[in-house]
C-alpha cells in the first residue's frame, strides 16, 4: 500500500514544512500541494519541502497549461527533481474551467492539451527534442532543455471527467482522480481501464492513488464543520459526473458558491451545506475513515491519498492517520 497527503495551498509556507516533516516522520510516502488560482504558489511551498525532508516523494496536485506554459511547467519539474534528488512527481490537468473564469480564459480543447502537454514534457525531461505540431502545441526545433533533467519527471494526471479518466491509463505515469464519494471508485476504474487497453498497458503499470477529502477528529462535530468549510469553497466547481453520483447538481451549491465567493461570508456558505453535501468527504474519529475506506480497499485500491481539510487540527490529523489509520490497512494487506 502507498499512502500520500494532499494539501490546499492556502496556508503560510512554513506550515507545509511542518506538516511535511510530520508526514515523513509518520510513514506516508507522497505529499501533494495544489496550486489553486489566487493562493500561493507552490512551486514557492514545494521547494521549501524539499529543503526540509530527506525521502517522502513531493507533487504538484495540479498544474495546467493554461495558466503556466507548458514549457514553464517542463522546467520547473526538472528543476525541482534536481534539487530534490528525484523525488519530484508532477500532478497536471486542465484545472477547473469556473476558476480559470476569473482570469476571462476559455478552456480550450481540454483533454487534447493535456494530452499534448504530458506528450511535450515528457520528451523534455528526456533529454529529447520536444517539436510538436499538435492541435494545441506547434513548436519549433528549438523546444528543448538548455541542461540534463535528472530523469524523466513522472506524470500524474488529475481527473474527474470520463475522457480525461481514460487518459491516466493511456499516457500517465499516475493517476490523481478525485473520488467524491469514496465509493465513487467503481466509477471512475472502467474509464482508466479503457484508456489502459487502448495501449496495452495493465493497472499494474500505473500508480493510481484514491484521492479522498477527509476531516479527522475526536470531535465530530468540529470535523464535520472543517469539511463543511471546504464543500463550500469548491462544491460548484465539481463535474456533473461526480455530482451525479451525490445525487447533486450544480444548482444546489449555487446559493453556496454566491455566498462563499461573491459575498465572502464563510459562515453562511457552511451552514447551507447539507449531510448529503458532506458526504463528498469523510469527517469523523479515525474509526470512521477505516469503515469507510476498508470498502476502498476491497474494491482494489492500492494507494490512498488523503486530502483536505484533514481534520481541525491538521498535525494532530497526520499523527492520527500514522498511528491508527496507515498502520491497519498495511497490518491488513501484509
Amino acid at each position: 500500500m502507498i499512502f500520500s497527503l494532499r494539501f490546499n495551498n492556502d496556508l503560510p509556507v512554513r506550515d507545509y514544512v511542518r506538516y511535511a516533516r510530520a508526514a515523513e516522520a509518520a510513514g506516508f510516502d507522497q505529499f501533494w500541494v495544489s496550486n489553486d488560482l489566487f493562493l500561493r504558489s507552490a512551486p514557492v511551498i514545494l521547494t521549501a519541502v524539499a529543503a526540509a525532508t530527506k525521502v517522502i516523494e513531493i507533487g504538484s496536485c495540479i498544474l495546467n497549461p493554461y495558466t503556466l506554459h507548458t514549457a514553464e511547467i517542463a522546467m520547473f519539474a526538472a528543476t525541482l527533481d534536481e534539487y530534490c534528488d528525484g523525488r519530484f512527481l508532477l500532478g497536471l490537468s486542465a484545472g477547473a474551467a469556473d476558476f480559470l473564469r476569473w482570469l476571462g480564459m476559455q478552456q480550450n480543447l481540454p483533454r487534447t492539451t493535456v494530452v499534448e502537454a504530458v506528450a511535450a514534457i515528457n520528451k523534455l525531461t528526456a533529454g529529447e527534442n520536444a517539436r510538436m505540431q499538435g492541435k494545441a502545441l506547434q513548436w519549433t526545433d528549438e523546444a528543448w532543455l538548455r541542461f540534463q533533467s535528472r530523469r524523466r519527471v513522472p506524470i500524474y494526471l488529475g481527473a474527474m471527467s470520463p475522457r480525461m479518466l481514460e487518459e491516466i491509463g493511456a499516457v500517465a505515469d499516475g493517476g490523481l482522480p478525485l473520488l467524491f464519494p469514496p465509493e465513487h471508485y467503481a466509477g471512475v476504474l472502467p474509464h482508466i481501464q479503457r484508456g489502459l487497453a487502448r495501449t496495452g498497458r495493465r493497472q499494474a503499470d500505473i500508480d493510481l492513488a484514491a484521492c479522498i477529502w477527509c476531516s479527522v477528529s475526536d470531535d465530530r462535530r468540529a470535523a464535520e464543520d472543517t469539511l463543511a468549510d471546504k464543500v463550500a469553497y469548491y462544491g460548484h466547481a465539481m463535474s456533473p459526473l461526480i455530482l451525479t453520483q451525490l445525487g447533486l447538481s450544480r444548482a444546489d451549491f449555487e446559493p453556496i458558491r454566491r455566498a462563499c465567493h461573491v459575498e465572502g461570508d464563510v459562515a453562511a456558505a457552511r451552514a447551507m451545506v447539507s449531510p448529503d453535501m458532506l458526504r463528498i468527504g469523510i469527517a469523523g474519529r479515525a474509526g470512521d475513515l477505516i469503515e469507510r475506506l476498508e470498502g476502498l480497499v476491497a474494491m482494489g485500491a492500492r494507494h490512498i491519498s488523503f486530502g483536505p481539510p484533514l481534520g481541525p487540527h491538521i498535525l494532530d490529523a497526520i499523527n492520527t492517520l500514522g498511528r491508527q489509520v496507515l498502520p491497519h490497512f498495511r497490518q491488513s494487506k501484509a
